[in-house]
């Protein structure tokens, strides 16, 4: 056997791996950048913020001595609103107004089958002029003294029943048109032409578009703050707007439910937009304390959150803020803003 063939056939068997596995280590260590000029490490520059806009015009945040006021949810409610109802029962003949009519004092709404009464007024008319000519004849023969006085008596006595009768049917008449007690406007209708209208039944519901008032659960701690006849301020869903209002009436009874009282705030100069059922706030003022309030032009949300924009020297930077109520066009800021501060009144806006 020629042992010196060996070398040469390992070397001719394995030379591919071998030229693999040193080409794998030399990708290994250029790819490590072994291979390339190292470069020190620094520090780069980044200047936090956004540079300030020209001509940006800001607003020095100071404190200032507010009167925080506390909402208290209501309902908008008309103080004259009338169920009508029918007095006798009978058959509708015909309804002539529908929900949102405007209606005057007076004014035909429903008309019932009066046939029936009609009958029972020639009747009691009949009965009644009998018994007017039956005392007129009697008492001709008293004076002349054909007659006793108890016969008199018995004759008048028939008299005036018979024209309380007459009276009362003509009453009744009355009843089969029901008329508007007041100027307003028609709410709800409840009967159509055909239904039978029974006593007690509501058939309509009117209210007086020109006396709006809210009427507010507001808590026991806060009732205190309130007097009658005292000035306060209301704000309203429809139309989007702040009120004057009076309070009228407190109730003199806690909810055991809600803890609260209820409290009824006469709106002036409503106006005839209100309408019965609307959203409103009743605004109860509380002690004085020292807080800050911004432009609420200079608040702007991202999200569900609210921000504003701080300016610092060159810079401006975006600041995360919780805030109160709004008041004259200007908003309190709870938290996130501190005395000293600058904030831009038109925020930059954010791509």
């Amino acid at each position: 056997m020629d042992h010196s063939t060996t070398p040469r056939r390992l070397f001719l068997k394995f030379w591919r791996p071998l030229v693999g596995l040193t080409g794998l280590v030399v990708i290994i260590i250029w790819a490590g950048g072994s291979c390339n000029s190292k470069v020190p490490p620094s520090k780069i520059s980044y200047e936090p913020g956004a540079a300030l806009p020209e001509n940006a015009q800001v607003y020095a945040v100071s404190k200032e001595a507010v009167t925080p006021r506390t909402d208290v949810v209501g309902t908008v409610a008309s103080e004259e609103k009338i169920h009508l109802s029918a007095r006798i029962p009978g058959y509708v003949n015909e309804v002539l107004v529908s929900a949102g009519t405007r209606v005057t004092s007076g004014q035909n709404l429903i008309s019932l089958d009066d046939r029936e009464i009609r009958e029972l007024l020639r009747a009691a008319q009949s009965q009644f002029k009998l018994a007017d000519i039956e005392y007129r004849r009697t008492r001709g023969l008293f004076e002349k003294q054909a007659t006793t006085e108890q016969v008199l008596v018995a004759a008048e006595s028939m008299y005036s029943s018979a024209r309380a009768e007459f009276q009362r049917v003509q009453v009744m008449m009355t009843y089969a048109r029901i008329t508007s007690p007041m100027d307003g406007i028609v709410i709800d209708r409840r009967i159509e032409a055909g239904d039978l209208a029974n006593p007690g039944q509501v058939l309509l519901t009117l209210y007086d578009p020109t006396r709006m008032r809210l009427e507010a659960p507001v808590p026991v701690r806060l009732v205190g703050r309130l007097s009658l006849n005292q000035q306060v301020s209301v704000t309203l869903d429809r139309p989007e707007k702040t009120y004057t209002g009076t309070v009228t009436e407190i109730v003199n009874e806690v909810d055991p439910m809600t803890r609260t009282q209820l409290v009824k705030v006469h709106l002036i100069d409503a106006g005839e937009d209100v309408l019965p059922g609307t959203f409103g706030r009743l605004w109860v003022e509380e002690d004085a304390r020292d807080g800050i309030y911004v432009p609420r032009s200079s608040v702007y949300p991202i999200g569900q959150l609210e921000m504003v924009q701080v300016a610092e020297k060159d810079r401006v930077y975006r600041r995360l803020v919780r805030t109160g109520p709004v008041r004259n066009d200007r908003v309190e800021i709870i938290s996130g803003l501190s005395e000293g501060e600058k904030v831009l009144l038109n925020p930059a806006k954010e791509e």
